[in-house]
């Protein structure tokens, strides 16, 4: 959906089907819509840069962005890649910590993108909505902390089980 200024603005069912609104009613959708934005990247147009301290929440409303980071050569390398649905900046969004890897687009992208700032006012005006969004932030976080530690344990696996060893 875009404005008279052809930039894309936010609506209720861009919040009801993404993480952000597994638990929120339709006015909590709209309230939530009301103070996101909607930015589109291009191909290879950085969201975040590594070492950036950025204090703003992001869904993927379409395309994908890789996570990455520079090797010692100043290459990038791929750590993983988030696709259509799927949250990023969750940790710099809590804490306000830089960014330990950067997401770029890989092709064109559309995010939302929610401040810190606006997500606070609803410490007043709607803490169950905040209760419900700080959920499903927890849940990503969680996820992803249950894909590292099954890759830690097949990583484990292939190396001191034989696997990826020659026998002689």
């Amino acid at each position: 959906m875009t404005d008279n200024n052809d930039n894309l603005v936010a609506n209720a069912e861009m919040i009801r089907t993404s993480p952000l609104g597994t638990e929120l009613s339709d006015s909590q959708c709209q309230a939530l819509a009301d103070k996101v934005t909607v930015m589109g990247l291009k191909e290879n147009q950085f969201l975040i840069e590594e070492g950036q301290q950025d204090e703003s929440l992001y869904v993927i409303i379409s395309g994908h962005l890789e996570v990455l980071i520079k090797s010692t050569t100043d290459d990038y390398v791929t750590l993983h890649l988030l696709r259509e649905g799927e949250m990023a900046g969750e940790l710099g969004f809590l804490d306000g910590r830089p960014h330990s890897a950067g997401l770029r687009a890989v092709g064109n992208c559309t995010a939302i993108c929610l401040t810190r700032e606006d997500f606070e006012s609803f410490i007043n005006e709607d803490p169950e909505l905040m209760y419900k969004v700080m959920r499903a932030i927890i849940r990503t976080v969680h996820g992803i902390l249950c894909d590292m530690n099954r890759s830690h344990v097949e990583m484990n696996n292939y190396i001191y089980k034989q696997h990826g060893r020659r026998s002689e």
